[in-house]
């Protein structure tokens, strides 16, 4: 891809900050959406919650790119911070949206972030793409995340959206917990280590989002997991292999659910999350397996 002008909002989160850095290392020029009064040119205001965006700011960008949104598992989830979480995500995806709608000349493509909750509690059955969402909290979030885009999609601009597993980092989501208790000798199964955790690589997250800003003909949901999920008992093993520690401790389904409340439902729940079209689409994972992917992360 030629060098080209691309907005991401979310830079200062994990993914969106490593996406950033890669599309700067190869020469692209990245524009990051802040909060804040824009400290240059390389940074444009918006308000996601009140729904504003500098648009003007916009203007050139070849790609938009949406990772913005309050951290799922950076709180318990009370009534006030599910409503943060939703807000964060389905406001300003509207606003991004109809912001790129409205632009003279629009980006040539829409990257919306999305999660693989969208399909929820899946058990042992493996799905892709073609499922339907599931029920509850975070499957409804993820079918008004995605709608919130049709602006963008109904003024012809092709819109992406990816599905996100478990990103395999150090530097933050549930991974960035783990690594220091397993590095600890405190790691262990979560209730009883069934439940299937599709996790993906932060190299292989960021490789993926750049092959669908690159792909003009690839649009709609992609799931963005590794080709073979594993249960929490295999991925703790797996770890412990790694790491060369001892991997004894458990932690029961009782405690999990009294300290995290709600959100112990997706800790303990299965989604066993393939990515469909992501591998006929030609996509190489770099660390398909767990092992790959954690000696990445180290």
């Amino acid at each position: 891809m030629e060098p080209s002008r691309i907005a991401v909002a979310g830079a200062s989160g994990l993914i969106g900050g490593t996406l950033a850095k890669s599309l700067t290392a190869d020469g692209h020029e990245v524009v990051r959406l802040v909060r804040r009064e824009p400290r240059d040119e390389s940074e444009v205001r918006w308000d996601p919650e009140a729904g504003r965006v500098d648009a003007a700011g916009l203007a050139g960008c070849d790609a938009v790119v949406n990772l913005a949104g309050a951290g799922v598992g950076d709180r318990r989830w009370t009534d006030a911070y599910k409503a943060r979480i939703r807000s964060s995500r389905v406001l300003g995806t509207g606003a991004l949206a109809k912001a790129v709608a409205a632009m003279d000349k629009p980006p040539r493509v829409f990257v919306n972030g999305s999660a693989m909750g969208y399909y929820g509690e899946t058990g042992d059955r493996a799905v892709d793409e073609s499922a339907p969402a599931g029920t509850g909290f975070l499957p409804e979030l993820c079918v008004e995340w995605e709608a919130a885009a049709a602006p963008a999609h109904e003024a012809g601009v092709r819109t992406v959206f990816t599905r996100t597993g478990l990103v395999v980092a150090r530097g933050g989501g549930a991974w960035g917990r783990l690594f220091p208790l397993y590095k600890a000798g405190l790691g262990g199964r979560l209730g009883d280590g069934r439940q299937y955790w599709s996790y993906i690589a932060l190299h292989d997250e960021v490789a993926a989002i750049r092959h669908l800003i690159d792909r003009d003909d690839l649009s709609g949901p992609f799931n963005l997991t590794a080709p073979e999920p594993l249960t929490n008992r295999e991925i703790n093993d797996a770890m412990g292999r790694v790491l060369h520690r001892p991997t004894l401790f458990a932690v029961p389904s009782p405690v999990l659910r009294a300290v995290l409340g709600e959100m112990a439902g997706d800790v303990l729940g299965s989604q066993r999350v393939l990515p469909g079209r992501l591998l006929e689409s030609g996509f190489v994972f770099a660390f398909p397996t767990v092992e790959d992917a954690v000696r990445a992360a180290l």
